[in-house]
Formats: C-alpha cells, sequence, structure tokens
C-alpha cells in the first residue's frame, strides 16, 4: 500500500480532511508509515478519539497491509498555529 493509497483513504473516511501520508523516518518497511491529518471534524474531539478516526477510514487495512501509522491529527486551526 503507498502513502497515496493511505491519503486517498483517510480523506475519503473523515469529512473534508487533507491527508499527507509519507514512510516513517527511519523505517526501510513499506508498512511503517507517517500521517499528518487536518480536519474540522477533529473540532472538539479527544487525541484518542481522533486517532480511532484515522483507524477506522483505513478500515481493515491497519491490519493487513499497515503494519505502523504515527498519526498527528489536528484542527485547521491548530495546523495553523504550528506553522
Amino acid at each position: 500500500m503507498t502513502p497515496e493509497d493511505v491519503e486517498r483513504l483517510i480523506e475519503d473516511g473523515i469529512e473534508d480532511a487533507e491527508a499527507t501520508v509519507s514512510r516513517a523516518r527511519g523505517e526501510h518497511d513499506d508498512d511503517h508509515l507517517a500521517a499528518t491529518v487536518v480536519a474540522p471534524a477533529f473540532e472538539g474531539v479527544s487525541l484518542v478519539q481522533r486517532h480511532e478516526m484515522v483507524y477506522d477510514a483505513l478500515g481493515e487495512h491497519m491490519t493487513t497491509d499497515i503494519h505502523a501509522l504515527e498519526i498527528r491529527a489536528k484542527t485547521p486551526e491548530e495546523a495553523d498555529e504550528s506553522e
């Protein structure tokens, strides 16, 4: 599964999400990924719930195609503040 495939799944699964996915730093395996997801749907939602939303968007791929996923999940406002 490519980073672009993972981006598409996340963006299709979370309304108005913008996902950027890359190979996890220092990892050479195709199944270790890092994702930054920015979505209005994260407003008022705990970090754990945000991660669950990303996992839900990826469905069975989390157990079959992706071994590890580092997630940064932010609201648009949080993303603007960190730039």
